[in-house]
């Protein structure tokens, strides 16, 4: 195995021109990814869908190689913003305006705990445990299943802990992959709370 007996000093600075490079680019991008965001809106960083999550992760990659490259231009990595935020806004725009467009690209939420039952094959279907779900009423402050009414694997894959349901009314399920089926079962919904344990 060789043995080092001499570092490098590039491995702790290279020159003067490279440093000033990474200065400019990386202060000059970092004032226009400002400036984009707020004339673009709060929508712009929010992580409400998969396509929202990937523009902010890739906001993130464009700012690290925009410090680290001795190759990449401001003109490359304000470009760079401008298309995502474009794109982004694009999505959202006919996601909003059109529901075949918004089916295509956006996942809808998934009920996976109803009033007592874990929907097993709602489970296998987006491959969540149960520990997981208990661990998500954990982290929201409840000890007892009992204490929840239902459970919602969000599109941008979060867990939603709903406390309390009306027994006719509740419109935040509406959309649900799964829901309508669920809802219309009176025999499920009425049932009493039994809660099955991992087996």
């Amino acid at each position: 195995m060789p043995i080092i007996t001499e570092i490098p000093a590039s491995w702790f600075f290279s020159d003067w021109q490279t440093l000033l490079k990474t200065l400019v680019v990386g202060l000059i991008g970092y004032v226009f990814l400002v400036i984009l965001l707020r004339v673009s809106g709060k929508r712009t960083l929010s992580k409400l869908n998969a396509f929202d999550l990937v523009v902010t992760i890739a906001f993130g990659s464009v700012m690290a190689t925009s410090f680290l490259s001795s190759t990449i231009s401001v003109a490359q990595v304000v470009l760079t913003y401008g298309i995502l935020i474009y794109m982004q806004y694009l999505l959202t725009y006919l996601s909003v305006r059109t529901k075949k467009f918004q089916r295509l690209i956006k996942s809808s939420p998934t009920l996976l705990y109803y009033r007592g039952h874990y929907l097993e094959k709602a489970l296998r279907g987006e491959r969540m445990a149960k520990a997981e779900l208990r661990s998500a009423v954990r982290q929201h402050g409840i000890s007892r299943m009992d204490d929840v009414a239902a459970i919602v694997l969000e599109a941008d894959g979060s867990l939603s802990i709903i406390s309390e349901l009306h027994e006719t009314q509740n419109e935040a399920l509406l959309g649900l992959d799964n829901a309508d089926h669920i809802l219309d079962n009176e025999n499920l919904k009425n049932s009493p709370i039994t809660v099955k344990e991992d087996t």
